[in-house]
C-alpha cells in the first residue's frame, strides 16, 4: 500500500464539491474522511470508496473492483471497498455523485445501534 500526497491534492480538488474533507494516513495508505467519518481509502493512486452490497453492485456494473491485499501468510483479503468507475476520474460531478453515495453508506454503516435489552436471567 502507498499513499502520495500528490494525488491526495488531486483528489481533493476533484471532489471539491463535497466540501470540507481532510485526509488522514494510515498503513501506508490515506483515508478520506467527511465530517470525521471516513468513506474512501487512497491507495496507489486509486480512490476507493466504502460500498454496501446495493453501492458495491452498481459500482460493479460500471467496472469497479474491490479493495484487496495480501497478507503476511500469503493469503488475499477484502475490504468493503470499491474502486471509483474510470469515468468518474475524468469527470468531478460524477465522482461527487459517486462519493456522495459512499458518504451515505459510511454514515449508515456508523449510525449508533439501539441499546439491547438485558437478558434476564433466572
Amino acid at each position: 500500500m502507498a499513499y502520495d500526497a500528490a494525488f491526495g491534492d488531486w483528489v481533493l480538488e476533484h471532489l471539491a464539491g463535497l466540501g470540507s474533507l481532510r485526509i488522514g494516513r494510515m498503513f501506508g495508505a490515506a483515508g478520506l474522511y467527511a465530517d470525521d467519518r471516513m468513506f474512501a481509502i487512497l491507495d496507489d493512486g486509486v480512490i476507493w470508496l466504502k460500498a454496501d452490497a446495493d453501492l458495491a453492485a452498481q459500482l460493479t456494473a460500471e467496472g469497479a473492483r474491490q479493495f484487496t491485499y495480501p497478507t503476511k501468510d500469503g493469503q488475499t483479503m477484502t475490504m468493503g471497498y470499491w474502486s471509483m468507475p474510470e469515468s468518474a476520474l475524468d469527470d468531478p460531478d460524477e465522482a461527487v455523485a459517486w462519493s456522495r453515495r459512499s458518504m451515505d453508506v459510511a454514515a449508515h454503516k456508523s449510525a449508533p445501534r439501539r441499546p439491547r435489552k438485558p437478558k434476564l436471567t433466572p
